[in-house]
């Protein structure tokens, strides 16, 4: 073929950010917050844009000439980056986040208001309550159960599930629609949420407030006595909450102390949800889902935006009750678009990679733990490995890395199953507010049993493989965001802090050094290879580890060392340690394997007794 340029591209300009310091002459230099640019950027006399000094700033890239010394130009203040909210917004500039919305979205979301009863079910009089975290804005999904009273399913059980019917109000092409595609999805920072709708859509029309009218989306499910589901089907109705309630509420409740009003609906609302509960346990404990129960941090903040706490909240039962409620109605929403023949986005999770699988078995083997030999990976495998793991120090380790052999999920079109949940197929119908996919998935419902208006165009369903793929991307940008926004808040929290020691995890193996995960905060930072010295260290991939050449003396992942405090750089969310600990013996499946050929060293000797 032979083809000729019809067309030149301009290239798009990145959104860099950086902190401006300002130089005599109406000059400056731009210290990047990305941690990867430790590069000071020159800014020309005149391309200032009368940043004060300290200030952070958005610039923008120039040369002088093909091969001139870079430089930058300043094209907007953002203030003073030690301000309250400053910490989230670096993230949203830097990720080019869509942190306000349009006139016209705005203007649109004005104009809607709550449906009626036409073609809806009345719903109103079923005691459906929302459970939600204490700080929740916005409550999209409201539950109940009760015993099924059908002589052919004897202890068995009906669950409702209804969700926010945002279909209804935002329509496909439309101005909101338009909008929501692009976000993706809602991001959520200590400090602010980044969300996918209006808040006239998202904490109002579409959040089930207690005592009010509003339009949902339900799916009415049976399920037998043994927790698997017999049967269920969809309704479009008007739903009234009965109560709103926090997860340690509701755990308080059904731990047999009920306050408020919890209290109140103990007996009938609340006993029936946890009986219910204890049904589909059972069928999920025969399911044998991936059983990752790592701990997760929460950032608390105080009135001036800065760190005040950094927890690791319970996991309760009452969290468990809501996912497995929420799993349920997610399968049978992509069961009933399945047997629709109807378009969906599925989301999948694809099993491990033999590659990964292969590297995991190698460490694993370290630990004197094996994989099986033959045949495919399910689980279960992995949940026996976990089980083995959580009776001893290394649960914690085995856990992270078992994660880290995971595939990621994503949202497609087509359907490969999701092998963390360990089911054939699986939809995410449960939160349209934050989530487009969702929200896709609602308006195929609508379409496929003929519920009304707002049901899934002929040209949105063609474009689904495109859409799938972008709000994949979408979320992968919020997780960095939302993680880099928590990594500078801590590092801020640090940086008066320089030379203070810290019990420490390694979390992760490079050639040039060491990451360590600090046991109180959770903050995870970098160890070079230089500030461990005595010796040459080696990285053994297969290990995870840096083995010393003459000492044999390892630094492994998932070794408890003690580190100091070097460098906090707030605005790149960086922090670097150097080593106090002393490395372990090389384990034996180490000293049985010849060293690499051709591989050169971590580091440099150093001469000399290492540093304490």
């Amino acid at each position: 073929y032979q083809a000729r340029t019809i067309k030149r591209l301009e290239r798009e300009r990145g959104r860099l950010l950086g902190i401006f310091r300002s130089l005599p002459g109406n000059r400056g230099v731009i210290d990047p917050v990305d941690r990867k640019r430790r590069t000071e950027w020159p800014v020309p006399e005149g391309d200032t844009g009368d940043a004060a000094d300290g200030e952070l700033v958005r610039f923008e890239l120039t040369r002088s000439g093909r091969h001139g010394v870079p430089r930058v130009k300043v094209v907007e203040r953002l203030g003073d980056p030690d301000a309250q909210g400053a910490v989230s917004l670096i993230a949203i500039h830097e990720h080019g986040l869509r942190d306000s919305f349009p006139e016209a979205v705005l203007d649109e979301s004005a104009e809607l208001s709550l449906p009626g009863l036409d073609k809806r079910q009345d719903m109103r009089d079923l005691p459906l309550i929302t459970i939600d975290p204490a700080d929740a804005r916005d409550h999209d999904d409201a539950v109940w159960a009760a015993p099924d009273d059908n002589p052919a399913n004897e202890g068995g059980w009906i669950v409702i599930v209804a969700i926010a019917d945002v279909a209804w109000f935002v329509r496909a092409g439309s101005a909101l629609d338009k909008e929501a595609v692009q976000r993706g999805n809602s991001v959520y920072f200590p400090d602010r949420v980044v969300p996918m709708l209006p808040e006239r859509i998202s904490a109002d029309l579409c959040s089930l407030r207690e005592g009010e009218d509003r339009a949902c989306l339900a799916v009415r499910m049976v399920f037998a006595k043994g927790g698997n589901k017999l049967s269920h089907s969809f309704i479009r109705g008007l739903m009234r909450s009965a109560a709103k309630l926090s997860y340690q509420q509701a755990q308080k409740a059904f731990d047999g102390n009920p306050e408020g009003i919890a209290a109140g609906i103990a007996e009938t609302v609340l006993k029936p949800l946890w009986e219910a509960y204890g049904a589909l346990a059972k069928a999920r404990d025969k399911r044998a889902p991936l059983d990752l129960d790592l701990p997760e941090r929460k950032v608390l903040l105080d009135d001036n935006g800065r760190i005040a706490e950094i927890i690791s909240p319970p996991r309760l039962e009452a969290h468990r009750l809501i996912e497995e409620f929420m799993i349920q109605a997610n399968v049978a929403a992509a069961e009933t678009l399945e047997q629709q023949r109807s378009p969906l986005i599925y989301r999948v999770h694809d099993a491990p990679s033999k590659e990964k699988t292969l590297a995991l078995g190698d460490f694993l083997q370290t630990l004197d733990i094996s994989l099986p030999k033959a045949g495919r990976l399910l689980p279960e495998h992995f949940n026996r490995i976990l089980e083995r793991a959580r009776d001893n120090e290394i649960g914690e380790l085995v856990s992270e890395v078992v994660l880290r052999s995971q595939s990621q999920a994503e949202y497609n079109p087509a359907n490969f199953g999701h092998f963390g949940l360990n089911l054939r197929r699986y939809a995410h119908f449960t939160s349209p507010i934050r989530r487009y996919a969702d929200l896709v998935v609602h308006r195929a419902l609508v379409r496929a049993l003929k519920l009304g208006e707002g049901g899934l165009g002929d040209g949105e369903a063609a474009r689904l493989a495109d859409i799938s793929e972008s709000i994949s991307g979408s979320e992968r940008l919020a997780m960095a965001a939302e993680r880099q926004t928590v990594d500078r808040l801590i590092a801020s929290y640090l940086a008066d802090r320089i030379g203070a020691v810290f019990s420490a995890r390694i979390s992760g193996v490079t050639r040039s050094g060491l990451f360590a995960r600090l046991q109180q905060t959770g903050a995870d930072g970098f160890i070079p290879a230089s500030s461990i010295l005595g010796d040459f260290y080696r990285h053994d991939e297969r290990l995870q580890a840096l083995i010393g050449d003459r000492t044999g003396l390892t630094f492994q992942l998932g070794d408890t060392v003690e580190i100091r405090l070097v460098e906090a750089i707030p605005s790149a969310g960086a922090l670097r340690f150097e080593m106090l600990s002393d490395g372990r013996p090389t384990p034996s499946a180490a000293r049985r394997r010849p060293p690499a050929r051709g591989k050169k060293p971590a580091r440099r000797k150093t001469k000399g007794r290492r540093r304490r």
